[in-house]
């Protein structure tokens, strides 16, 4: 009988991906496909929903032909994507009515200060436990009725269905116009603001406040179940697991356990904290999301620690200012100086997110003199990310019983050995990197696997996580101390920026 693999769709920020795992979590093959990014106006981020569809259409068979495998190999397919990213579209068409808003766009920064005023945070952390934010999709949902005439009344009459990624995704696969599955799962609908976090439904008083129609919104089903079967790329082969990005990456990390943390270096960075059957309400800055929920078991929680701007700063460094020619040149081109020369960089594109929460941060340059260099400039943006992590894992230790022992990475930028010393320095503590990096898609290929009996239980999955490279801290304590003391000077810069009064977005507690 020839082998069996189960397939990932990975869709993010800035590309989607295909990739196939075997039995022992081993990758089989990968196809990848970028798309564009559009910036109408400052602080919006928009994608081509249609070009992201057409994309998967182009990976999927080529990781197909990569392995040498056809159809009939495929055992389920679970997909994974960026979180909160908004995509309406016509029922009856099929066509995006837009493009997607993706979750760095802060053009709903004015909403959220209204809501801050009236009804105020706690009426929306008693639901969802989540507190007014450009990131999420609710407000996306508002600002679209708000600025685009005839939208709320053809929503009102059944004509747009509303969905992030995932939804999207298995919508087109499963038949679009023709029938497609209109579904969502606990993890993605836990970051929209209309899900109750208890109960895992649609909450009617989130609804009515928002103004959104029931009728558009997809069906909440587990993360790892039989939802149905693909009719186009796959006709035949079960799709069976759907996860936001980070919480599939802390299922592909196997951090089952309470107290069990992951960060995910990509785009952006996201640090989740299992807190298991727990709710727990952060009082520094952190959300309360689902973690997973697998079949008709209890659904399994966390604390995230969600960071805009990481790997994106590469990014920036590499187009808009021209310094490297491709994202793995920052590392080589940082060890040409030995420290940062003075220089710290606070990547605001998009404000700050955990744990400060403020849309109306800037990005800023501080200590800049003559001395500098772009390698002086590049180690700074690296130890950006690792300042951020820092803030982070601060909170989440003020947050929980027990403090950080180990942090387990994943995501493009744990290649860069240079940046994962670095974290290791400023958290001192050990930080891990599995065999395979990319776990986003690893964890929805394990949820999909589940549901479909490829593996037999999550020990199973245990016993397939391997260390690939650990990084000890070894920087001075002093040292670290005056360098923190400095980044959050820099912080303080890019929170005194001048703006607008309506733009303050603090977020969650």
């Amino acid at each position: 009988m020839a082998e069996q693999y189960v397939m990932s769709i990975d869709q993010g920020t800035n590309s989607t991906r295909c990739i196939l795992f075997d039995r022992r979590g081993r990758l089989v093959s990968v196809a990848q496909k970028e798309h564009q990014q559009h910036f109408p106006e400052p602080g919006w981020v928009e994608h081509d929903a249609v070009e992201i569809w057409q994309n998967l259409r182009r990976v999927l068979p080529e990781a197909l032909s990569v392995a040498g495998v056809d159809t009939g190999q495929i055992t389920a397919i679970g997909v994974a994507n960026q979180r909160e990213t908004t995509v309406l579209w016509d029922r009856r068409t099929g066509a995006p009515l837009g493009r997607a808003i993706v979750w760095q766009d802060t053009r709903t920064a004015p909403l959220v200060e209204e809501l801050r005023r009236h009804p105020g945070e706690e009426f929306f952390l008693q639901r969802c436990s989540l507190a007014p934010s450009t990131y999420f999709s609710a407000l996306r949902i508002r600002w679209l009725f708000d600025h685009v005439k005839g939208l709320r009344q053809r929503a009102d009459d059944g004509e747009v269905l509303f969905g992030t990624m995932e939804s999207w995704l298995i919508w087109n696969l499963t038949g679009g116009p023709e029938g497609g599955l209109h579904i969502t799962d606990a993890t993605n609908a836990s970051r929209t603001m209309l899900m109750n976090i208890r109960t895992l439904t649609w909450d009617d008083e989130l609804l009515a406040f928002f103004g959104v129609p029931r009728s558009m919104l997809p069906e909440i089903r587990s993360s790892a179940e039989p939802y149905g079967d693909a009719r186009s790329l796959l006709p035949g082969v079960a799709i069976t697991a759907a996860l936001g990005d980070q919480q599939a990456a802390l299922f592909g990390q196997t951090c089952f356990s309470p107290g069990e943390a992951k960060c995910t270096y990509g785009t952006g960075s996201f640090l989740l904290l299992n807190t298991g059957s727990d709710i727990v309400r952060s009082g520094h800055g952190l959300l309360t999301t689902v973690a997973y929920k697998i079949g008709d078991q209890p659904p399994a929680y966390a604390l995230e620690g969600s960071i805009a701007v990481t790997g994106a700063l590469v990014q920036w460094f590499r187009d808009r200012l021209g310094l490297i020619s491709s994202a793995p040149e920052i590392e080589t081109l940082a060890r040409t100086v030995e420290d940062n020369g003075g220089c710290y960089i606070v990547p605001a594109f998009s404000g700050l997110f955990a744990p400060r929460w403020r849309s109306d941060a800037r990005g800023v340059i501080v200590g800049l003199t003559s001395y500098i260099t772009k390698g002086h400039l590049a180690r700074a943006v690296l130890e950006a990310t690792g300042w951020q992590t820092r803030e982070v894992v601060d909170a989440m230790n003020a947050d929980s019983s027990v403090c950080l022992q180990q942090l387990k990475v994943d995501g493009g930028m744990t290649a860069d050995n240079l940046l994962m010393q670095f974290v290791a320095d400023v958290l001192d503590v050990p930080v891990v990197r599995p065999m395979v990096a990319e776990t986003v898609s690893l964890g929805a290929a394990y949820a999909a696997g589940l549901a479909a009996g490829y593996w037999s239980d999550l020990e199973v999955l245990r016993h397939n996580w391997h260390r690939a490279g650990q990084w000890l801290p070894a920087m001075d304590p002093e040292l670290r101390a005056a360098e923190y003391e400095n980044w959050q000077r820099a912080v303080e810069r890019s929170l005194g920026w001048v703006r607008s009064p309506r733009s303050a977005d603090p977020g969650p507690p």
